[in-house]
């Protein structure tokens, strides 16, 4: 199975980057499980039920999301209808879902997991015991499980990635934007990656406009973040994964830029 893994996509820049590339790369990558990570899609903070839907049409199998998934109200009652839109699962009592079961068009069965860290992020439940529970649910014959590491810091990240090391097919981080160069397959068959990098406009901070986000850190003042303009680059992650074992043959960084 091959799966594409996009990450963080910022506001309107990142949608239109990925409705013009997605259905492309799906059909040059000979993609048989497209995910999306779409917290940050509705103007750098959340997403809408209509944005969700965009995104599926453009070609996303599931999206996965963050701690942002929650900004825009009006998605609660849409994630607990959309089995596809994911938030982490290791939030209590939450709406929603934190892991997808599907099928591809050739009949292969996959899980999509999303959780999420807790330095310098909300405490919420421990993401490792979760995923530990996760993977007791999800029947033994499902081999492909990806999943969406949402956290703050690189050693949460490793750590956790040699904690899933052999049980999932790969695991990739999320949520810090900036792309990492870790991109391997650990010793048990696990497709790793610290952070996968943002969907955004590349002139910016983070996807933000720059001289705002200059601004807060020269005067401290709550200025209004916005997604900058310009320039688009898609940040994502192909990996090869057997369907008999689970197990990962490979991992590739793909990035794509768009005017």
């Amino acid at each position: 199975m091959r799966i594409l893994f996009v990450g963080d996509v910022i506001g309107r820049p990142g949608r239109r980057a990925v409705q013009n590339l997605l259905p492309d790369l799906i059909i040059q990558r000979e993609v048989d499980l497209a995910i999306v990570n779409c917290e940050n899609s509705a103007s750098g903070f959340g997403v809408t039920p209509e944005i969700a839907q965009d995104l599926f049409d453009a070609g996303a199998h599931v999206l996965t999301s963050g701690n942002h998934v929650w900004d825009k109200k009006q998605i609660l009652p849409y994630i607990e209808e959309e089995p596809r839109l994911l938030r982490p699962a290791n939030y209590p009592d939450a709406p929603g879902s934190g892991v997808y079961i599907g099928t591809t068009d050739r009949g292969a069965r996959y899980a999509v997991m999303n959780l999420q860290g807790r330095t310098y992020l909300p405490s919420i439940h421990c993401p490792f015991r979760t995923a530990d529970e996760l993977l007791e649910t999800i029947d033994p014959r499902i081999k492909v499980r990806f999943v969406d590491f949402h956290a703050e810091v690189t050693s949460e990240k490793v750590a956790f990635g040699w904690h899933l090391d052999g049980r999932v097919s790969g695991v990739v981080g999320t949520h810090t934007h900036v792309p990492t160069a870790d991109d391997r397959v650990l010793p048990g068959g696990t497709a790793y990656l610290t952070d996968c990098g943002m969907t955004g406009p590349i002139n910016s901070v983070i996807g933000m406009n720059k001289e705002i986000s200059i601004q807060r850190f020269l005067t401290g003042m709550p200025l209004r973040f916005e997604p900058a303009a310009g320039t688009v680059q898609l940040n994502a992650v192909l990996i090869d994964a057997d369907d008999s074992t689970g197990k990962a043959r490979s991992i590739e960084p793909v990035r794509v830029q768009i005017d």
